[in-house]
């Protein structure tokens, strides 16, 4: 038995060692949290049913320039994307999401590489690790939006003005391959890559004597050659809408800048973030102060520059979502992984390695005790809370209550491990021991709410309506007539209806026998006679019939 144990300690020390194992074990991290589901799927209203309906447009038509009988307001780099993807795979939820799923695992090596090259392997890894656990990312990589692929370019843009700096002999190539991730950037965001741009002005600017990044001509020319796919579909646009196709795009960026939707103030992100970053912003801010403290040589206006100068973008731009946060979530990651490094080096305090960036003192171990039993007090309450939820809920409260069973099991191990280290002398419980208990749990939870369909199912009751014998047999056979249809169900009901009839205001314009969604609500609509045939959420699919 201790010639296996030993055989296979060499075997993971090997592999350990190998060079690609960094990268191999992130794949098998997000792998399974990106794809772990219920076994059904259902597009997000609103964004993402309308990413997936206006690119169907464009694949069933074979008009990738404008299908919609209309000036657009949006570049159309992410309906290429999901239309591409339709004429690889065939249309459904997973075609939609598969550009963002491909791109946010790439997203996730690329912080690595900006990670070893800002801090070390170690930190960078972790990075890695924790933005694959952050809850809204994890969730935009699995949506069909355009998010995660503008993200995608802009740190590959990072990442190859760090390595312009590094290897100057190929500084020519890297700047011609930023120029042109922020080109395409705006074929895929349309206006909005210019925040993060203007982002990495401070470092652009105040570090030029060093870099010259600035004064690189192929920076503007790979700028250009990203812009070409824009400016060949403005072109094409405007032959056929003149001037409109422009000033479309201009109004809509204008439309954003100067209204507030919602009423999200300019602290919105303040609390969102925080909420929906848990717990690895907190961190982040321990990580912010330490990298203030001790700002890293040359790329402190990358690490900690950037992100700030993106969240004062954000938070003066009027319209404020979420979403809108996403590009600041990477760099959560990276300074949460600074923090837990260092928290991890306080685990180890009686082994005499403490971090460099603060004094020594006894109490400072302190901290990972009290943060310990904190989350294991919180471990216990959603054990607690999740197994009578099991026991007492129906639906979907007990999906919701393996989830908390999940998480709270999972910090269950923070306090363990210290306890078995400083109170039952077990010194093989190191702090990688310690980190890990931050990063299971979460991984546990995500997991978990990935199998339950809580980040790929956003409309079941659509999806189980649509799948009725009867109803899909009359969607699969029939073109269905649109009356006075919107809204985020309605998008959804463009999506997923097959044929597509005419729009109409009134039941009274259609033919006898036809089939249409109605509204619900306006009684006018269904003063005709008419055959119901369901109904789901505020929508019908009726039957004409003659008078």
């Amino acid at each position: 038995m201790s010639f296996k144990l030993l055989h296979f300690q060499s075997i993971w020390q090997r592999l350990h060692l190998w060079a690609g194992f960094p990268y191999l074990s992130l794949l098998m991290w997000i792998l399974p949290l990106l794809l772990f589901n219920s076994g059904h799927s259902s597009l997000m209203a609103h964004d993402e049913g309308l990413y997936a309906w206006r690119s169907r447009q464009m694949f069933e038509s074979g008009d990738w320039i404008n299908p919609w009988s209309e000036p657009h307001h949006k570049t159309p780099g992410p309906y290429w994307l999901i239309a591409s993807s339709y004429k690889l795979f065939g249309i459904s939820e997973t075609s939609v999401r598969l550009p963002s799923m491909i791109l946010g695992i790439f997203s996730v090596i690329l912080i690595y590489e900006i990670g070893k090259i800002l801090l070390n392997q170690k930190i960078a890894w972790l990075a890695a690790a924790i933005l694959s656990l952050e809850f809204l990312w994890l969730q935009y990589c699995r949506l069909g939006t355009p998010d995660v692929p503008m993200i995608f370019l802009v740190l590959l843009a990072i990442f190859c003005l760090l390595k312009a700096e590094i290897n100057p002999k190929f500084r020519y190539f890297h700047s011609l391959i930023v120029g042109i991730c922020f080109g395409l950037g705006f074929l895929v965001r349309s206006f909005m890559i210019f925040l993060p741009m203007m982002a990495l002005l401070p470092y652009l600017i105040w570090e030029h004597r060093r870099h010259h990044h600035l004064g690189n001509p192929t920076l503007y020319i790979g700028f250009l050659v990203g812009l070409t796919p824009t400016f060949v579909w403005l072109w094409l646009s405007f032959s056929r809408y003149g001037n409109d196709s422009i000033a479309e795009l201009l109004n809509f960026v204008f439309r954003l800048g100067s209204h507030d939707r919602g009423d999200k103030g300019i602290l919105f992100y303040l609390w969102n973030v925080p909420i929906k970053a848990f717990p690895w912003f907190f961190f982040s801010l321990l990580g912010l102060f330490l990298a203030c403290r001790r700002p890293i040589p040359r790329y402190h206006l990358i690490l900690v520059g950037f992100p700030l100068t993106l969240f004062v973008e954000i938070s003066l731009f009027s319209t404020r979502l979420p979403h809108y946060s996403l590009l600041l979530y990477p760099f959560i990651a990276m300074l949460a992984a600074v923090g837990l490094d260092w928290l991890g080096k306080i685990f180890r305090w009686g082994d005499g390695e403490l971090g460099r960036t603060i004094t020594p003192s006894p109490h400072l171990r302190k901290i990972t005790r009290n943060l310990s039993y904190i989350f294991g007090i919180l471990g216990i309450l959603l054990l607690l809370a999740g197994a009578i939820a099991l026991i007492g809920g129906s639906g979907d409260i007990r999906r919701y209550a393996t989830l908390a069973l999940a998480l709270g099991s999972g910090w269950l191990i923070l306090p363990l491990v210290w306890l078995g280290r400083y109170r039952f002398d077990r010194n093989f419980l190191s702090p990688n021991y310690w980190l890990a208990g931050w990063l299971i749990p979460a991984w546990l939870a995500l997991a978990v709410a990935g199998s339950h369909g809580l980040l790929s199912d956003y409309n079941p009751d659509i999806r189980t309506f649509l799948a009725q014998p009867a109803i899909a047999q009359v969607l699969q056979n029939n073109p269905i007539h649109f009356v006075k249809v919107g809204g985020k169900t309605g998008v959804l009901l463009d999506f997923y209806t097959p044929h597509h009839g005419k729009d109409a205001d009134t039941i009274s314009e259609l033919p006898a026998y036809s089939y249409a969604w109605v509204c619900a609500k306006p009684e006018t609509a269904l003063s005709t006679p008419h055959r119901l045939l369901g109904a789901v959420q505020k929508y019908r699919l009726i039957q004409v019939l003659p008078h």
